[in-house]
């Protein structure tokens, strides 16, 4: 069976991952047509050539019809037998003279001869047309045996050649990878379905961490698509962490080692979240400056809410003076930073402002704690979460992260640490462009998936050297965006497969269990661990046993219109990057069980001159060394760069 591994079932050949790639799918793919049913066998022949059976009525017909032809013959001969016997009688009474006695027995004698003749004559030309027909029934029979040997020497050579036809067809690999190199700076994901998007952040993650690469995952969707990724990275040895905010913002450091100005334009780019237009955070950022300068190197949220709250006049100071946010000099300094007068007011409206804002930040990091090194790192949103403190903390850690990335030095490797934004179509554009560049300078992969072709988001669409892959888009206008960036002319195939996967996916698995706020014991490290078999375990692993053998090899092909695109199955990506020969566009599906299958094959299908599924395939080797890569580069890591 094409579909699961079955025990004796061989791996698939160039199994080894590439650090230099980065795996968005499979594509579905025969280099052979299916030969189709076996050649027919020719109808066996019980007639031999000793054993012609003659129709026995046709014999009797012959016979009957020969009797009616030789009757008035018959009965003339023995007319002239009664006559020559009248003769003879005339003869011995006298009343005939013996010598015309003599005459008319001869001529009777005669007449009556010629007709015994002409009767014999009859029987002898039906006995040949017997003789005759069972002949030809011989030669016929002959033939028939002559042309059913060479029909079974036929179908022999037939069968040959569709039982090779038929065994490269079976052998041969029919699914193959889709890739785009690591050139490439960023993957702008539109479009898709929560399962989709855990399909395709669930491969790219798995095939990162096991090449051995480090991962980020910020999760806005708030529908817990990182699941799955984070169960394969416990059954091959890491310990992730997971921050489900809001609940674990106090054990959330990340910003904490931040320099006060850098503090400060994350804070002001915060607050912007709630804007409706792109504003210039400047006003707000130079605000926020010169109270950290006020409370310090080292200062919390909640010093700074008080410290607005002291600048707004909102509230009474000598409450944060007593739970120690401020002290009697800062609160003194605090309100001589700016002069008494019309500007004095739009000061204190936009402190009040932000002051009511950054509140939802007040815990973040008040009980930091010290933890192990992780390859994957998952922050996500609580779903039970108001919207707009959601959009804050997203817009919180995406800003963060990108002030970290612009202080740390390049990566000799790109992505060898990965980014990946769920949901980005939530962030502000300015808060996308900052992390885009931070990204591209700092070697950072990134992936960015958008539910919505939104206007901002359609003008950051594969901007840059960036790859852009499509998934189901439902909007109309959106799929028609689509249909025009990719080209309506491209003919793609989609295999049965992708199709019936879609129909039997109902959702991403629930809610996030946080890793930080229960007590972190230390795992048992899996031994023998590889990315097959861990794939396996998944529920994507295990729905693909389920698949039959009649939807394995059928495909259909579709043009790229908007009706397709909204009808796309869930787990199908249309990934389209520009290459020396041209903009290049495929069709992959990102089910990470896809690499479980005997006939899926790390190469891409561009790449393979020759179907290597009649060479002895190799064994998966995760141990094996990324070709053409250095030493690691040093890991991104939150409280080490200040």
């Amino acid at each position: 069976m094409d579909g699961a591994t079955r025990p004796g079932d061989v791996r698939p050949e160039h199994a080894q991952l590439r650090a230099d790639c980065i795996y968005l799918g499979w594509q579905y793919a025969l280099r052979h047509p299916d030969p189709g049913p076996p050649p027919k066998r020719p109808a066996r022949e019980d007639l031999t050539v000793t054993e012609v059976p003659i129709d026995p009525e046709w014999v009797r017909r012959e016979r009957m019809q020969e009797d009616m032809l030789n009757r008035p013959v018959r009965i003339f001969r023995t007319f002239m037998g009664v006559v020559a016997a009248a003769i003879l009688a005339l003869g011995v009474t006298q009343l005939f003279d013996w010598m015309i006695v003599l005459l008319g027995l001869s001529a009777t004698g005669l007449v009556a001869g010629i007709c015994t003749y002409a009767i014999l004559q009859g029987n002898r030309a039906v006995q040949a047309r017997v003789r005759e027909r069972h002949a030809h029934a011989q030669r016929d029979a002959s033939r028939r045996q002559r042309e059913l040997v060479e029909a079974q020497e036929e179908h022999a050579a037939k069968y040959h050649e569709w039982a090779e036809r038929k065994a490269v067809f079976d052998k041969q690999l029919t699914w193959y990878a889709v890739a785009v190199p690591d050139e490439i700076d960023r993957i702008d994901v539109a479009g898709g379905t929560l399962p989709g998007w855990s399909a395709l952040i669930t491969l790219i993650g798995a095939t990162r961490l096991y090449s051995g690469g480090h991962l980020t995952v910020l999760d806005l969707s708030e529908g817990a698509i990182a699941k799955d990724l984070i169960e394969l990275a416990k059954r091959g040895g890491d310990d992730p962490l997971v921050w489900v905010l809001p609940v674990d913002l106090p054990r959330l450091d990340l910003g904490a080692t931040l320099k006060p100005d850098a503090f400060a334009d994350v804070l002001a780019h915060v607050v912007s979240v709630s804007e409706e237009t792109t504003r210039d955070v400047g006003f707000d950022n130079a605000i926020l400056e010169r109270v950290l300068e006020v409370l310090g190197e080292h200062a919390t949220i909640s010093q700074v809410t008080a410290a607005l709250r002291a600048l707004a006049q909102v509230g009474d100071p000598r409450d944060d003076l007593k739970y120690g946010l401020l002290t009697a000099t800062q609160l003194e300094r605090i309100g001589t930073l700016f002069g008494r007068g019309v500007a004095d007011r739009v000061v204190i409206e936009r402190a009040w402002a932000l002051e009511s804002q950054l509140r939802k930040l007040e815990t973040l990091g008040t009980e930091a704690v010290t933890l192990p090194p992780a390859r994957l790192r998952v922050v996500s949103m609580d779903r039970q979460a108001g919207v707009f403190g959601n959009r804050v903390l997203g817009t919180y850690v995406a800003t963060a992260l990108t002030h970290i990335l612009r202080q740390s030095p390049a990566s000799e490797r790109p992505w060898y640490h990965t980014i990946i934004v769920a949901g980005a179509d939530k962030l502000r554009g300015d808060v996308l462009d900052r992390l885009m560049d931070a990204c591209e300078t700092s070697s950072t992969g990134l992936v960015l998936t958008y539910r919505s072709l939104t206007p901002p988001v359609r003008e950051r669409l594969g901007r840059g050297h960036a790859a852009v892959a499509f998934m189901r888009l439902g909007n109309a206008e959106d799929a028609r965006v689509a249909s025009e960036h990719v080209g309506t002319e491209h003919r793609l195939e989609i295999a049965q497969l992708t199709e019936t996967f879609s129909s039997t996916v109902n959702g991403t698995g629930g809610f996030y269990t946080s890793t930080i706020s229960e007590r972190r014991e230390e795992l048992e490290k899996p031994q023998g661990s590889d990315l097959i078999e861990d794939i396996e375990s998944t529920e994507w692993g295990r729905n693909a046993s389920k698949v039959t053998e009649n939807v394995l090899q059928r495909s259909r092909e579709f043009l790229v219109e908007p009706y397709q695109l909204q009808q796309l199955p869930t787990t199908s990506v249309i990934v389209t990057h520009a290459t020396a020969d041209g903009r290049q566009v495929r069709l992959a599906d990102a089910n990470p069980a896809i690499l479980t299958f005997p006939k899926t094959t790390l190469a891409e299908f561009e790449k393979v001159a020759e179907p290597p599924a009649a060479l002895p395939p190799e064994p998966l080797d995760e141990e094996a060394p990324p070709p053409n890569v250095g030493p690691p580069p040093p890991r991104l890591d939150w409280r080490k760069t200040r």
